[in-house]
């Protein structure tokens, strides 16, 4: 394989592993904000046991998160030195942004939404478990915002020619308000929201299959669900919201997710299909001027296709980028008729009758990580040939002096460092959810957050 192709594949193989663990600590910091919030209203015990219970799992993953994230930046000098030198000035400023009211925020609290109980007032861990949430949704800002700008730049002029060129920032706020970093990045959050409470739902029907813990996992699993239940159907706006914004644009991404070739044709939009990129045919189930009616709001006219762009300027795998973005799709269709039709047995009281609907939600965990998955390889592999939409492409934006045995070394031993990582992490989770929030169960004043007995001469 190429140089090219590796330091793509390693660069995607090493944020899809990061790209896990994100989502689950902003959607679990929601959940942790709703259960102390109701544990601060009621001073109902079970719904304190749930939150430090909780904890601990984000804790676990907050950290997996951090450690899986530091080897992307030496990725950008190593393999992608044209392009972290093109858009050092515009990344530099996010980054920081980052770090200063993201990180920061995020990390200052932490200490103390972990090893708080007993040390601080309810109120003031209360406080703490919000700005770390807020940190949590303020470093998903500066990412998206980020990644946005490579998909829609604005704010910006070039400096320099050639391989001297970079983009150095005129205007901070255009590029933070670039046209599409909004969209995106309620796109994200909702996303990750449902990552957090899926993996409650999950846990906690677990719990319930075993009938165990009953009286912490029932009403915990209820708090999720309706997390669950109000994003999924949100995400459905927010994609079409944010797949309109694609419209106007990246045309030819719009056109590679839905295989439309002919732009003299009206154009479907496809449930399911197939994309034949040699006969420029896509075949399958589709809502006759869907696409259309997306983006003219009108049934009858015709949408930009691929063959309009100049070859050289097509994304390339297209049925790829259609497979993914429609997997998305109907996982977020299935996890709404899933939640609501669950929501329909709490109103009813047979929530926790029916014993396959708890299996279907254990293995649910997987469905948004799953589409958030396919909704990030949607956007990168559309945005191809460019790095930076328009302006720089991905075959000119290579380190000169990387090698493609260099780059297939390292990414044979990322991805045995990776697996070791995922195995622990798993071996972890599981110990921590089979042994369950017994745990915390005694008194305050004789244990810290992790069960430990305190000795109380020690101040």
């Amino acid at each position: 394989m190429s140089t090219e192709i590796l330091a793509r594949i390693q660069f995607a193989f090493t944020i899809a592993f990061h790209y896990i663990y994100p989502p689950l600590s902003i959607g679990l910091g929601l959940i942790l904000v709703i259960m102390e919030g109701l544990y601060l209203k009621t001073k109902r015990e079970v719904y304190k046991t749930m939150t430090r219970f909780w904890i601990k799992i984000f804790a676990l993953i907050f950290g997996l998160g951090v450690a899986t994230g530091i080897i992307m930046e030496f990725e950008f000098g190593t393999n992608w030195a044209v392009y972290s030198k093109y858009v050092g000035d515009v990344f530099g400023s996010a980054l920081a942004a980052e770090g200063i009211f993201a990180f920061a925020i995020e990390s200052g609290f932490l200490g103390i939404l972990i090893f708080g109980w007993n040390r601080v007032s309810s109120t003031v861990h209360f406080i703490s478990t919000i700005m770390v949430f807020f940190g949590s949704l303020f470093s998903a800002v500066w990412i998206v915002v980020a990644n946005s700008w490579q998909q829609t730049p604005a704010g910006f002029h070039i400096v320099g020619k050639g391989l001297d060129a970079r983009a150095e920032i005129t205007d901070f706020w255009a590029m933070v308000f670039n046209p599409s970093s909004m969209q995106r990045l309620t796109h994200v959050w909702i996303g990750a929201f449902l990552a957090g409470a899926f993996l409650v739902l999950s846990v906690n029907a677990y719990y319930i299959l075993k009938n165990r813990h009953l009286e912490i996992a029932k009403p915990a699993f209820k708090i999720a669900l309706a997390v669950a239940t109000f994003f999924s159907i949100a995400q459905l706006i927010a994609g079409s919201v944010s797949a309109e914004g694609v419209s106007k644009n990246q045309p030819a991404k719009l056109a590679a997710m839905e295989g439309h070739f002919d732009s003299n044709a009206v154009a479907p939009m496809y449930l399911f299909g197939w994309v034949d990129e040699n006969k420029q045919r896509t075949s399958g189930v589709n809502i006759p001027g869907g696409l259309s009616f997306l983006v003219h709001k009108d049934f009858s006219k015709p949408v930009e296709g691929l063959n309009a762009i100049k070859p050289e300027d097509r994304p390339t795998q297209v049925n790829a980028i259609f497979q993914f973005y429609h997997i998305m799709i109907i996982i977020g269709v299935a996890s709404i008729f899933l939640t609501l039709y669950a929501c329909w047995l709490w109103k009813k009281g047979k929530l926790f009758d029916k014993r396959w609907l708890m299996i279907v939600f254990v293995w649910g965990v997987l469905l948004p990580q799953i589409a958030n998955q396919c909704g990030w390889f949607t956007a990168e592999m559309g945005r191809q040939p460019w790095v930076v939409y328009g302006l720089l492409r991905t075959s000119d934006a290579l380190s000169a002096a990387v090698k493609a045995n260099e780059i297939l070394t390292s990414l044979i031993m990322f991805t045995l460092v990776y697996a070791t990582l995922f195995v622990l992490f798993l071996f972890i989770m599981n110990r921590k959810i089979k042994k369950g929030p017994e745990l915390y169960e005694a008194d305050d004043e004789e244990t810290d957050h992790f069960g430990i007995r305190e000795n109380p001469m020690v101040t």
